[in-house]
Formats: C-alpha cells, sequence, structure tokens
C-alpha cells in the first residue's frame, strides 16, 4: 500500500501504513499503531466529500483525505482564506459606549476588542471583524450613541 495524503485538523500529514481499524459497531472503533490501542468513534461522517470528524482517545480530529482537485486548489492558491480590510465600525443598536480599547494607528487583527457598547443593560464587546489601523476613534466613554452611528474609522 502506497502513502497517502491527509490533513488532520488542518495540518497536512503523510500517513504510511502499520495502523489497523476495528470497528465495534457503525460508530465506535479501535485503532492499534505501533502497539498501541486508541479508542475512538465517528463524530461525522461526509466520506463523499473526503471527510471525518473523529474522537480518539477524548480529543476530537477533523480528518479529510487530500485528492487532485484538492492539491490544484493548493497550486492556485485558491484555498487561501481572504481577510476583509476593515474600513470603519458602525454602531449595530443605539446605547452607551462603556469603554474603548483601541488607540489611533493601533494595528487590528479579527477578534481583536475595538469597543464595549451598553445596550439594554447588557454590555457587548465589539471585536474586529478584519484587519486594519485606527485612523479615527468618533466616541468617548459614556458617550450615547444611535444605531447606524460611526464609531471608529480605519486605514
Amino acid at each position: 500500500m502506497s502513502n497517502h495524503k491527509w490533513s488532520f485538523d488542518g495540518a497536512d500529514t503523510i500517513v504510511a501504513e502499520g495502523a489497523v481499524i476495528k470497528w465495534d459497531d457503525h460508530r465506535f472503533f479501535t485503532l492499534t499503531y505501533k502497539g498501541q490501542k486508541f479508542f475512538g468513534e465517528l463524530l461525522e461522517d461526509q466520506s463523499e466529500n473526503n471527510f471525518l470528524k473523529l474522537k480518539i482517545n477524548h480529543r476530537v480530529f477533523e480528518v479529510h483525505k487530500k485528492g487532485e482537485l484538492d492539491e490544484l486548489i493548493s497550486a492556485m492558491g485558491l484555498d487561501i482564506p481572504k481577510v476583509r480590510k476593515l474600513k470603519e465600525l458602525i454602531a449595530p443598536m443605539p446605547g452607551r459606549i462603556v469603554q474603548v480599547a483601541v488607540s489611533i494607528g493601533q494595528e487590528l487583527a479579527i477578534g481583536d476588542e475595538i469597543l464595549s457598547l451598553e445596550a439594554m443593560k447588557m454590555e457587548n464587546v465589539l471585536k474586529a471583524e478584519g484587519v486594519g489601523i485606527v485612523k479615527a476613534i468618533l466616541v468617548n466613554a459614556n458617550q450615547i450613541v444611535d444605531k447606524g452611528a460611526v464609531l471608529i474609522e480605519f486605514e
């Protein structure tokens, strides 16, 4: 049997012979590799798309078998996710600015906290949904804002 290209949790891996899988039923299995046993469960089976989600010894793995189409997509660079460039942050609802967590000139990545907005007695942390550099901060702490108001501008 020859080597096969697989992706385990997003990392490319080449798997060779030596692993044996014994199915207990349609969902549970035992994997034996180099004399060591691992207990597994099939969580999601999309074998028609070359994808499985497995739980082995209480850890979840996403397994994708790489094919010719995957290699072509990768070679063309189409598997690289596009990152959205921020232009401005708009208030998603009316409320009161609790805290501004950024400063002018600060570079933001996806998921970075920008500010906190209190609305309906709940504090909502607004995070970056793209990348950008803070150009202008148009609000201050304790300021009341309307829905749709521009709060932050980005370069």
